[in-house]
């Protein structure tokens, strides 16, 4: 890499892509400085990393947090709060991540394009349910948008080779690979008794317990296909989605011609995330090298019956407007449900299904419109689970 040292916002710190981020800024110490990091619930974490990387600002979820931090660590770094705060520190930086769960990380994503950075987005909800929204400040000068999902990831690496034109003329179809999760192989009866500890044992990926619950669900692949359509312009029946158990082959292109372009490496999130810090120079890491000798790749088709949120989402890309926040907010509460034992992970899916059905047509043409039918889709939501 260059010589020019890099800023970084690193929002969602203490998540497991903040932390799988961080170890890639361990490997870097030349190239990046970490000056701003924001936190959850994880105090006591947020703290080990504000002293190990100095860092001078620090956004955590409100004054009670912020009292906490500070008792922690003294008259050191300075400490903001809230959406307001993660607002500030989204434009604090040459690269802003974005590892915050959920919708609460709508402000990043539209403060750092807002103000012309760089953001690393491995928040897809922000992404899925403001669309329209993120598109116009994508225009912003200087912004960049790169995904930090290993499947949009690799979209965005095998499009490099590609003509750059609106819409991806020469593109047939993007093709998003889905391990499975841990219920690939289970029967519809089996799925009846799955438990929390069974959907939080994913096969190839560490990943936090809300993305986890939803690779279980393929509401993750499903909340994918609405990120890819947003990501870079294509319909929705351009994007198809393929079982692949290894998680070796992280998404493909194809073109007009029948060529497929793929991207493959280990399993592995450190990958993506030095892409999208590096980029358009690749730093040098041992994280993702492959082991020909005896290796095996397997694609097969998803099977709607038994994983039917996949079919929710492309009805939500279909129907577009606040079809995909309705998607995502009824999913938070449902994922958050199951979670905390308020339900079985076979009502996760139905409760989504249950919210779609009151949803009707609505605009997303302003972060209050949007703020609106996220309202109304968790309280169709909470309703559900009552009943």
């Amino acid at each position: 890499m260059s010589n020019e040292r890099r800023s970084v916002a690193l929002l969602g710190a203490t998540g497991s892509v903040g932390r799988q981020t961080l170890d890639v800024l361990r490997a870097h110490r030349a190239q990046f400085d970490l000056v701003a990091v924001a936190g959850g619930e994880r105090i006591d974490l947020l703290a080990e990393i504000v002293k190990e990387f100095d860092v001078p600002v620090v956004g955590v979820k409100s004054e009670r947090h912020r009292r906490e931090l500070a008792g922690v660590l003294g008259s050191g770094p300075e400490i903001v709060s809230g959406a307001q705060g993660l607002s500030e520190l989204s434009q604090s930086a040459d690269v802003v991540v974005n590892a915050v769960v959920g919708f609460a990380g709508l402000p990043v994503t539209l403060g750092a394009l807002g103000a012309g950075r760089r953001l690393a987005l491995a928040n897809k909800e922000s992404l899925v349910a403001a669309a329209p929204l993120v598109a116009a400040v994508r225009e912003t000068p200087g912004a960049e948008l790169l995904p930090v999902d290993s499947e949009h990831c690799a979209i965005h690496q095998c499009l490099s080779g590609v003509r750059p034109s609106i819409g991806y003329p020469d593109v047939r179809r993007l093709i998003l690979t889905a391990s499975g999760g841990p219920f690939l192989r289970w029967s519809a009866e089996q799925l009846k008794s799955a438990t929390r500890e069974d959907a939080l044992s994913h096969p190839t990926w560490s990943m936090g317990d809300k993305i986890t619950v939803d690779s279980s669900t393929l509401m993750n692949k499903g909340l994918e296909v609405l990120e890819a359509t947003a990501l870079f312009g294509v319909g929705v029946e351009r994007v198809d989605v393929v079982i692949h158990p290894q998680s070796v082959v992280h998404s493909m292109v194809e073109l007009l011609d029948g060529s497929v372009i793929a991207q493959m490496s280990r399993p592995d999130m450190r990958l993506p995330i030095s892409y999208c810090l590096g980029l358009p120079e690749r730093l040098t890491l041992n994280w993702g090298d492959l082991d020909f000798s005896g290796l095996t790749l397997e694609f097969d088709l998803p099977d709607g019956d038994r994983f039917p949120a996949l079919g929710l989402a492309y009805a939500a890309a279909r129907r577009a407007g606040a079809a995909p926040a309705w998607l995502s907010a009824a999913n938070e509460v449902a994922v958050a449900a199951f979670l905390a034992d308020q339900i079985a992970w076979s009502d996760v899916v139905p409760v989504v299904a249950s919210v779609m059905d009151h949803y009707d047509d609505e605009p997303v043409d302003s972060v209050e419109s949007l703020l609106a039918s996220d309202a109304a889709a968790r309280k169709w939501a909470r309703a559900s689970l009552k009943r």
